[in-house]
Protein backbone atom coordinates (compact mmCIF):
# COMPACT_ATOMS: atom_id res chain seq x y z
CA UNK A 1 0.00 0.00 0.00
CA UNK A 2 3.29 2.07 0.22
CA UNK A 3 2.59 3.65 -3.24
CA UNK A 4 -1.00 2.94 -4.22
CA UNK A 5 -3.51 6.14 -3.00
CA UNK A 6 -6.37 4.01 -2.26
CA UNK A 7 -7.10 0.59 -0.78
CA UNK A 8 -9.00 -2.16 -3.15
CA UNK A 9 -12.32 -1.85 -0.77
CA UNK A 10 -11.91 2.12 -1.70
CA UNK A 11 -11.40 1.06 -5.38
CA UNK A 12 -14.44 -1.48 -5.49
CA UNK A 13 -16.44 1.52 -3.80
CA UNK A 14 -15.77 4.00 -6.70
CA UNK A 15 -16.43 1.47 -9.63
CA UNK A 16 -19.98 0.79 -7.82
CA UNK A 17 -20.65 4.42 -7.42
CA UNK A 18 -20.15 4.75 -11.65
CA UNK A 19 -22.13 1.31 -11.95
CA UNK A 20 -19.12 -0.93 -13.24
CA UNK A 21 -17.54 -4.03 -12.09
CA UNK A 22 -14.25 -3.73 -12.92
CA UNK A 23 -11.27 -1.11 -13.53
CA UNK A 24 -11.25 -2.74 -17.07
CA UNK A 25 -14.10 -1.81 -18.02
CA UNK A 26 -13.50 1.90 -17.87
CA UNK A 27 -11.19 1.29 -20.41
CA UNK A 28 -13.75 -0.45 -23.06
CA UNK A 29 -13.65 2.19 -25.42
CA UNK A 30 -10.30 0.86 -26.05
CA UNK A 31 -10.26 -1.69 -29.22
CA UNK A 32 -9.82 -5.05 -28.31
CA UNK A 33 -6.98 -5.18 -30.81
CA UNK A 34 -4.66 -2.78 -29.40
CA UNK A 35 -4.83 -4.26 -25.86
CA UNK A 36 -2.22 -5.88 -23.67
CA UNK A 37 -4.34 -9.09 -22.97
CA UNK A 38 -1.03 -10.44 -21.40
CA UNK A 39 0.71 -9.58 -18.13
CA UNK A 40 3.74 -7.00 -18.24
CA UNK A 41 7.01 -8.48 -18.25
CA UNK A 42 8.63 -7.44 -15.14
CA UNK A 43 10.04 -8.98 -12.37
CA UNK A 44 8.94 -10.51 -9.26
CA UNK A 45 8.13 -8.25 -5.98
CA UNK A 46 12.00 -7.04 -5.04
CA UNK A 47 12.56 -5.74 -1.72
CA UNK A 48 13.63 -1.97 -1.42
CA UNK A 49 17.31 -2.96 -0.97
CA UNK A 50 17.26 -5.21 -4.07
CA UNK A 51 15.37 -2.12 -6.01
CA UNK A 52 17.96 0.14 -5.28
CA UNK A 53 20.64 -2.28 -6.05
CA UNK A 54 19.08 -2.91 -8.98
CA UNK A 55 18.77 0.84 -10.06
CA UNK A 56 22.32 1.73 -9.40
CA UNK A 57 23.19 -1.55 -11.52
CA UNK A 58 21.45 0.59 -14.42
CA UNK A 59 22.52 3.81 -13.31
CA UNK A 60 26.27 2.07 -13.64
CA UNK A 61 25.90 1.79 -17.48
CA UNK A 62 25.29 4.90 -18.50
CA UNK A 63 28.89 5.77 -18.99
CA UNK A 64 28.33 8.51 -20.87
CA UNK A 65 27.90 10.94 -17.93
CA UNK A 66 31.19 10.30 -16.76
CA UNK A 67 33.36 11.04 -19.88
CA UNK A 68 34.64 14.74 -19.64
CA UNK A 69 32.60 17.07 -21.62
CA UNK A 70 34.00 20.08 -23.59
CA UNK A 71 29.91 21.05 -24.47
CA UNK A 72 29.16 24.66 -24.03
CA UNK A 73 27.15 26.80 -26.78
CA UNK A 74 24.86 28.46 -24.10
CA UNK A 75 24.51 25.46 -21.15
CA UNK A 76 27.40 25.19 -19.12
CA UNK A 77 28.43 22.65 -16.35
CA UNK A 78 29.62 24.70 -13.11
CA UNK A 79 29.64 23.36 -9.26
CA UNK A 80 26.66 24.22 -7.68
CA UNK A 81 27.49 24.48 -3.86
CA UNK A 82 24.97 21.45 -1.56
CA UNK A 83 23.44 24.73 0.19
CA UNK A 84 21.23 25.59 -3.16
CA UNK A 85 19.66 21.97 -3.60
CA UNK A 86 19.16 21.85 0.09
CA UNK A 87 17.63 25.36 0.59
CA UNK A 88 14.84 24.69 -2.81
CA UNK A 89 13.61 22.18 -1.52
CA UNK A 90 12.35 23.34 1.54
CA UNK A 91 8.30 22.81 1.20
CA UNK A 92 7.85 26.64 1.59
CA UNK A 93 9.81 27.43 -1.39
CA UNK A 94 8.98 24.19 -3.63
CA UNK A 95 5.08 24.49 -3.25
CA UNK A 96 5.04 28.59 -3.37
CA UNK A 97 2.21 29.99 -6.22
CA UNK A 98 2.59 32.92 -8.20
CA UNK A 99 2.70 35.92 -5.33
CA UNK A 100 -0.71 37.41 -6.29
CA UNK A 101 -1.75 38.24 -2.23
CA UNK A 102 1.02 40.18 -1.33
CA UNK A 103 -0.12 39.09 2.76
CA UNK A 104 0.46 35.35 2.63
CA UNK A 105 3.20 35.89 -0.21
CA UNK A 106 6.40 37.77 1.61
CA UNK A 107 8.91 35.19 1.72
CA UNK A 108 8.69 34.65 -2.39
CA UNK A 109 8.44 38.36 -2.96
CA UNK A 110 11.58 39.38 -0.97
CA UNK A 111 13.33 36.56 -2.96
CA UNK A 112 12.30 37.85 -5.85
CA UNK A 113 13.40 41.25 -4.77
CA UNK A 114 16.90 39.62 -3.74
CA UNK A 115 16.94 37.98 -7.47
CA UNK A 116 16.15 41.39 -9.17
CA UNK A 117 18.77 43.29 -7.46
CA UNK A 118 21.54 40.88 -7.98
CA UNK A 119 20.59 40.91 -11.60
CA UNK A 120 21.16 44.44 -11.72
CA UNK A 121 24.27 44.34 -9.64
CA UNK A 122 25.65 41.53 -12.21
CA UNK A 123 24.52 43.73 -15.49
CA UNK A 124 25.26 47.03 -14.55
CA UNK A 125 21.81 48.00 -15.02
CA UNK A 126 18.74 49.62 -13.15
CA UNK A 127 15.63 47.24 -12.68
CA UNK A 128 15.39 43.84 -13.71
CA UNK A 129 12.45 41.60 -13.47
CA UNK A 130 11.48 39.03 -11.73
CA UNK A 131 12.89 36.24 -14.08
CA UNK A 132 11.89 34.71 -17.67
CA UNK A 133 11.58 31.49 -19.00
CA UNK A 134 14.70 31.22 -20.73
CA UNK A 135 17.70 32.96 -22.62
CA UNK A 136 16.25 32.49 -25.91
CA UNK A 137 12.93 34.02 -25.25
CA UNK A 138 14.03 36.81 -23.36
CA UNK A 139 15.83 37.90 -26.03
CA UNK A 140 12.80 37.84 -27.91
CA UNK A 141 11.30 39.75 -25.52
CA UNK A 142 13.59 42.55 -25.98
CA UNK A 143 13.03 42.45 -29.91
CA UNK A 144 9.54 43.59 -28.98
CA UNK A 145 9.99 46.25 -26.06
CA UNK A 146 12.69 47.96 -28.62
CA UNK A 147 9.73 48.31 -30.89
CA UNK A 148 7.56 49.65 -28.36
CA UNK A 149 9.73 51.94 -27.10
CA UNK A 150 11.62 53.22 -30.38
CA UNK A 151 8.25 52.83 -32.35
CA UNK A 152 10.78 51.46 -34.83
CA UNK A 153 10.06 48.30 -36.61
CA UNK A 154 13.86 47.05 -37.74
CA UNK A 155 16.06 45.04 -35.99
CA UNK A 156 19.65 44.11 -36.53
CA UNK A 157 21.04 41.16 -34.77
CA UNK A 158 24.65 39.86 -35.15
CA UNK A 159 25.31 36.59 -37.13
CA UNK A 160 27.45 35.60 -33.54
CA UNK A 161 24.31 35.92 -31.56
CA UNK A 162 23.80 31.99 -30.94
CA UNK A 163 22.16 30.40 -33.91
CA UNK A 164 19.45 28.63 -31.59
CA UNK A 165 18.87 31.88 -29.90
CA UNK A 166 17.72 33.71 -32.94
CA UNK A 167 15.54 30.72 -34.73
CA UNK A 168 13.55 31.49 -31.11
CA UNK A 169 13.26 34.89 -31.44
CA UNK A 170 12.19 34.26 -34.75
CA UNK A 171 9.56 32.48 -34.49
CA UNK A 172 8.51 34.32 -31.44
CA UNK A 173 8.15 37.37 -33.66
CA UNK A 174 7.31 36.50 -37.27
CA UNK A 175 3.47 37.11 -37.28
CA UNK A 176 3.97 40.67 -35.95
CA UNK A 177 5.91 43.79 -38.26
CA UNK A 178 9.14 43.24 -37.18
CA UNK A 179 11.49 43.16 -39.87
CA UNK A 180 14.74 41.33 -38.88
CA UNK A 181 18.06 42.54 -40.89
CA UNK A 182 21.73 40.98 -39.24
CA UNK A 183 25.14 41.90 -38.94
CA UNK A 184 28.11 40.19 -39.76
CA UNK A 185 31.14 39.55 -37.92
CA UNK A 186 35.05 39.97 -38.40
CA UNK A 187 36.62 36.27 -39.93
CA UNK A 188 40.27 37.36 -38.29
CA UNK A 189 38.58 38.30 -34.75
CA UNK A 190 35.77 36.73 -34.24
CA UNK A 191 33.36 39.27 -33.71
CA UNK A 192 31.77 42.83 -35.04
CA UNK A 193 33.99 45.34 -36.33
CA UNK A 194 31.50 47.83 -37.02
CA UNK A 195 27.98 48.22 -37.58
CA UNK A 196 26.73 48.89 -41.44
CA UNK A 197 23.90 49.93 -42.47
CA UNK A 198 22.44 51.62 -39.02
CA UNK A 199 19.89 54.79 -39.82
CA UNK A 200 17.10 55.74 -37.74
CA UNK A 201 14.34 53.24 -38.93
CA UNK A 202 16.44 50.74 -36.63
CA UNK A 203 14.75 49.99 -33.12
CA UNK A 204 17.56 47.79 -31.93
CA UNK A 205 21.11 45.96 -32.56
CA UNK A 206 21.06 42.87 -30.89
CA UNK A 207 24.83 41.57 -29.59
CA UNK A 208 26.04 38.51 -27.65
CA UNK A 209 29.26 38.91 -25.67
CA UNK A 210 30.86 36.81 -25.02
CA UNK A 211 29.65 35.42 -28.14
CA UNK A 212 28.94 32.33 -30.05
CA UNK A 213 32.40 32.01 -30.86
CA UNK A 214 33.22 33.00 -27.15
CA UNK A 215 34.85 36.08 -28.24
CA UNK A 216 34.58 38.92 -26.58
CA UNK A 217 32.47 41.94 -28.20
CA UNK A 218 34.06 45.91 -27.96
CA UNK A 219 30.17 46.70 -26.33
CA UNK A 220 30.99 50.25 -25.71
CA UNK A 221 31.64 50.71 -29.60
CA UNK A 222 28.72 48.72 -30.78
CA UNK A 223 26.73 51.20 -28.37
CA UNK A 224 28.24 54.34 -29.38
CA UNK A 225 27.42 53.17 -32.91
CA UNK A 226 23.77 52.30 -32.04
CA UNK A 227 22.74 55.73 -30.28
CA UNK A 228 24.17 57.54 -32.87
CA UNK A 229 20.63 56.42 -35.15
CA UNK A 230 18.81 56.21 -31.96
CA UNK A 231 18.40 52.47 -31.85
CA UNK A 232 19.16 50.12 -28.31
CA UNK A 233 21.44 47.87 -27.97
CA UNK A 234 20.59 45.00 -26.67
CA UNK A 235 23.32 42.30 -25.41
CA UNK A 236 22.71 38.79 -24.77
CA UNK A 237 24.77 37.01 -22.43
CA UNK A 238 24.32 33.02 -22.53
CA UNK A 239 27.74 32.24 -19.87
CA UNK A 240 26.52 34.40 -16.52
CA UNK A 241 29.31 33.17 -15.23
CA UNK A 242 31.25 36.03 -17.25
CA UNK A 243 29.68 38.63 -15.31
CA UNK A 244 32.36 37.68 -12.44
CA UNK A 245 35.06 39.13 -14.68
CA UNK A 246 33.79 41.28 -17.48
CA UNK A 247 33.01 45.00 -17.55
CA UNK A 248 29.33 44.91 -17.16
CA UNK A 249 27.32 45.29 -20.37
CA UNK A 250 25.13 48.68 -18.74
CA UNK A 251 29.04 49.87 -17.78
CA UNK A 252 29.30 49.43 -21.15
CA UNK A 253 26.25 51.35 -23.12
CA UNK A 254 23.55 48.60 -23.17
CA UNK A 255 19.97 49.43 -22.74
CA UNK A 256 18.78 46.06 -22.26
CA UNK A 257 20.48 43.15 -21.28
CA UNK A 258 19.16 39.83 -21.06
CA UNK A 259 20.65 36.09 -20.94
CA UNK A 260 20.69 32.70 -19.46
CA UNK A 261 21.13 32.53 -15.79
CA UNK A 262 22.00 28.68 -16.06
CA UNK A 263 25.32 28.80 -14.59
CA UNK A 264 24.10 29.79 -11.45
CA UNK A 265 23.74 27.10 -9.10
CA UNK A 266 21.52 25.25 -12.24
CA UNK A 267 22.02 22.05 -13.51
CA UNK A 268 22.02 21.10 -16.78
CA UNK A 269 19.10 19.16 -16.90
CA UNK A 270 19.36 18.07 -20.26
CA UNK A 271 18.47 21.86 -21.77
CA UNK A 272 15.90 22.91 -19.06
CA UNK A 273 14.36 24.34 -17.29
CA UNK A 274 16.72 26.91 -17.19
CA UNK A 275 16.59 31.12 -16.11
CA UNK A 276 15.97 34.41 -18.02
CA UNK A 277 17.91 37.25 -17.08
CA UNK A 278 15.97 40.65 -18.35
CA UNK A 279 17.21 44.02 -16.87
CA UNK A 280 16.99 47.15 -18.35
CA UNK A 281 17.37 51.40 -17.66
CA UNK A 282 14.46 52.92 -15.59
CA UNK A 283 13.48 55.06 -17.86
CA UNK A 284 12.06 52.05 -19.75
CA UNK A 285 10.61 50.06 -16.69
CA UNK A 286 7.15 50.70 -18.36
CA UNK A 287 7.62 48.67 -21.97
CA UNK A 288 9.41 46.21 -19.30
CA UNK A 289 7.99 42.77 -19.49
CA UNK A 290 7.01 40.03 -16.71
CA UNK A 291 6.81 41.66 -13.08
CA UNK A 292 8.35 43.47 -10.89
CA UNK A 293 8.92 42.90 -7.12
CA UNK A 294 8.95 45.96 -5.17
CA UNK A 295 9.36 47.39 -1.22
CA UNK A 296 6.77 49.36 0.26
CA UNK A 297 6.13 50.53 3.68
CA UNK A 298 2.47 50.44 5.67
CA UNK A 299 0.91 53.34 7.62
CA UNK A 300 2.87 52.03 10.60
CA UNK A 301 6.44 52.05 8.48
CA UNK A 302 6.56 48.73 8.19
CA UNK A 303 8.69 47.60 5.27
CA UNK A 304 7.01 44.90 2.62
CA UNK A 305 7.18 43.54 -0.55
CA UNK A 306 4.78 43.75 -3.07
CA UNK A 307 4.32 43.10 -7.01
CA UNK A 308 4.72 46.52 -8.55
CA UNK A 309 4.50 45.92 -11.89
CA UNK A 310 2.97 42.86 -13.97
CA UNK A 311 2.37 44.32 -17.58
CA UNK A 312 0.45 41.51 -19.08
CA UNK A 313 -2.25 39.39 -20.54
CA UNK A 314 -3.66 37.68 -17.18
CA UNK A 315 -4.00 41.54 -15.84
CA UNK A 316 -6.91 42.56 -18.40
CA UNK A 317 -4.78 44.24 -20.03
CA UNK A 318 -5.35 42.64 -23.35
CA UNK A 319 -3.56 44.50 -26.20
CA UNK A 320 -1.96 46.73 -24.31
CA UNK A 321 -0.06 43.79 -22.61
CA UNK A 322 4.07 43.80 -22.88
CA UNK A 323 4.17 39.96 -22.58
CA UNK A 324 2.21 36.98 -22.67
CA UNK A 325 4.73 35.37 -20.55
CA UNK A 326 2.02 35.04 -17.34
CA UNK A 327 4.58 33.44 -14.70
CA UNK A 328 8.14 33.95 -13.94
CA UNK A 329 10.89 30.63 -13.18
CA UNK A 330 10.32 31.34 -9.66
CA UNK A 331 12.03 27.97 -7.76
CA UNK A 332 15.53 28.66 -10.67
CA UNK A 333 15.14 32.18 -9.79
CA UNK A 334 15.94 31.68 -6.11
CA UNK A 335 18.55 28.46 -6.66
CA UNK A 336 20.11 31.32 -8.61
CA UNK A 337 19.47 33.90 -5.81
CA UNK A 338 20.95 31.30 -3.49
CA UNK A 339 23.88 30.26 -5.67
CA UNK A 340 24.65 34.15 -5.98
CA UNK A 341 24.28 35.32 -2.21
CA UNK A 342 26.61 31.67 -1.00
CA UNK A 343 29.21 32.76 -3.26
CA UNK A 344 29.61 36.30 -3.06
CA UNK A 345 31.53 38.95 -5.31
CA UNK A 346 34.48 37.22 -4.48
CA UNK A 347 33.80 33.84 -4.75
CA UNK A 348 31.89 34.50 -8.67
CA UNK A 349 35.20 36.46 -9.68
CA UNK A 350 37.30 33.35 -8.61
CA UNK A 351 34.87 31.40 -10.73
CA UNK A 352 35.04 33.29 -13.37
CA UNK A 353 39.12 33.81 -13.02
CA UNK A 354 39.31 29.78 -13.34
CA UNK A 355 37.23 29.57 -16.46
CA UNK A 356 39.46 31.95 -18.16
CA UNK A 357 42.52 30.41 -16.82
CA UNK A 358 41.28 27.01 -17.65
CA UNK A 359 40.09 27.72 -21.17
CA UNK A 360 43.30 30.12 -21.80
CA UNK A 361 45.56 26.85 -20.99
CA UNK A 362 43.58 24.76 -23.43
CA UNK A 363 43.71 26.68 -26.19
CA UNK A 364 47.76 27.33 -25.80
CA UNK A 365 48.37 24.34 -25.84
CA UNK A 366 45.93 22.89 -28.93
CA UNK A 367 47.69 25.78 -30.87
CA UNK A 368 50.58 24.08 -30.78
CA UNK A 369 49.73 21.24 -32.14
CA UNK A 370 50.44 20.54 -36.14
CA UNK A 371 47.50 21.73 -38.45
CA UNK A 372 45.71 23.03 -35.36
CA UNK A 373 44.62 26.28 -34.51
CA UNK A 374 42.58 28.45 -32.93
CA UNK A 375 40.25 30.21 -35.12
CA UNK A 376 39.58 34.02 -33.75
CA UNK A 377 41.79 36.08 -32.38
CA UNK A 378 39.73 38.15 -30.48
CA UNK A 379 39.91 38.02 -26.84
CA UNK A 380 38.10 35.09 -24.98
CA UNK A 381 36.34 33.89 -21.91
CA UNK A 382 35.67 30.23 -21.55
CA UNK A 383 35.03 29.30 -25.18
CA UNK A 384 37.03 29.26 -28.03
CA UNK A 385 36.65 27.69 -31.74
CA UNK A 386 39.75 25.02 -32.60
CA UNK A 387 40.36 24.52 -36.46
CA UNK A 388 41.10 21.49 -37.74
CA UNK A 389 42.83 19.98 -40.44
CA UNK A 390 40.26 17.63 -41.06
CA UNK A 391 36.29 17.68 -40.95
CA UNK A 392 35.49 18.36 -37.18
CA UNK A 393 33.37 15.56 -37.53
CA UNK A 394 36.03 12.90 -37.65
CA UNK A 395 37.83 14.61 -35.02
CA UNK A 396 34.86 14.65 -32.73
CA UNK A 397 34.40 10.98 -33.49
CA UNK A 398 37.70 10.01 -32.48
CA UNK A 399 37.95 11.91 -29.32
CA UNK A 400 34.53 10.46 -28.46
CA UNK A 401 35.35 6.43 -29.28
CA UNK A 402 38.75 6.26 -28.72
CA UNK A 403 39.65 8.29 -26.12
CA UNK A 404 36.05 8.63 -24.37
CA UNK A 405 36.26 12.16 -24.52
CA UNK A 406 33.01 15.00 -25.22
CA UNK A 407 35.29 17.11 -27.86
CA UNK A 408 32.91 20.48 -28.17
CA UNK A 409 30.33 21.05 -30.66
CA UNK A 410 30.46 20.85 -34.42
CA UNK A 411 29.99 24.38 -36.12
CA UNK A 412 29.04 23.27 -39.40
CA UNK A 413 25.85 22.80 -38.50
CA UNK A 414 25.08 26.06 -38.07
CA UNK A 415 27.89 28.15 -40.29
CA UNK A 416 28.45 27.39 -43.70
CA UNK A 417 31.85 26.76 -44.22
CA UNK A 418 32.30 25.52 -40.92
CA UNK A 419 33.05 22.28 -41.19
CA UNK A 420 36.50 21.78 -39.92
CA UNK A 421 35.83 23.82 -36.50
CA UNK A 422 34.08 22.76 -33.51
CA UNK A 423 33.51 25.30 -30.56
CA UNK A 424 35.43 23.62 -26.93
CA UNK A 425 34.25 25.16 -23.22
CA UNK A 426 36.37 25.04 -20.40
CA UNK A 427 35.01 25.72 -16.97
CA UNK A 428 36.08 25.07 -13.42
CA UNK A 429 34.48 21.68 -13.41
CA UNK A 430 37.48 20.28 -15.34
CA UNK A 431 40.62 18.89 -14.32
CA UNK A 432 43.96 19.61 -15.78
CA UNK A 433 44.18 16.31 -16.19
CA UNK A 434 40.81 15.79 -18.57
CA UNK A 435 42.39 19.33 -20.25
CA UNK A 436 45.23 16.98 -20.89
CA UNK A 437 43.90 14.50 -22.18
CA UNK A 438 41.88 16.34 -24.89
CA UNK A 439 45.06 17.68 -26.07
CA UNK A 440 46.97 14.53 -26.09
CA UNK A 441 43.74 13.00 -27.70
CA UNK A 442 44.52 15.86 -30.64
CA UNK A 443 47.69 15.14 -30.40
CA UNK A 444 47.31 11.35 -31.54
CA UNK A 445 46.09 12.52 -34.53
CA UNK A 446 49.16 14.33 -36.36
CA UNK A 447 50.53 12.17 -38.76
CA UNK A 448 53.78 10.41 -37.76
CA UNK A 449 55.12 12.00 -40.85
CA UNK A 450 53.29 15.50 -39.75
CA UNK A 451 51.73 15.41 -43.40
CA UNK A 452 47.74 15.30 -43.33
CA UNK A 453 45.95 14.16 -46.14
CA UNK A 454 43.45 16.38 -47.98
CA UNK A 455 40.02 15.75 -46.77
Amino acid sequence: MRYIPNSPEERQEMLDVVGLNSAAELFRSIPQDVQLNRALNVTEALAEPEVIAAMEGFAAKNTAALKPSFLGAGVYSHFSPTVVDHLIQRSEFFTSYTPYQPEISQGTLQYIFEFQTLVCQLTGMEVANASMYDGSTAMAEAYLMAQRVTRRDKIFVADSVHPEYREVAKTYTQHGDLEIGSVGFDEITGRISELSGLDNTIAAVVVQSPNFFGCIEDLQSLADQAHEVGALLIVVVTEAISFGLLKSPGDCGADIVVGEGQSFGIPMSYGGPHLGLFATRDKFVRQMPGRLCGVAYDKKGNRGFVLTLSTREQHIRREKATSNICTNQGLIALAATIYMETMGKKGLQEVAMQNAQKAAYAAREIAKIEGFEIAFSAPKFNEFVIRGPKPATEILEKLRIEDGIVGGLDLSKYYAGCENDFLVCVTETMRRTSIDDLIDGIRDMVPKDGRWTPA
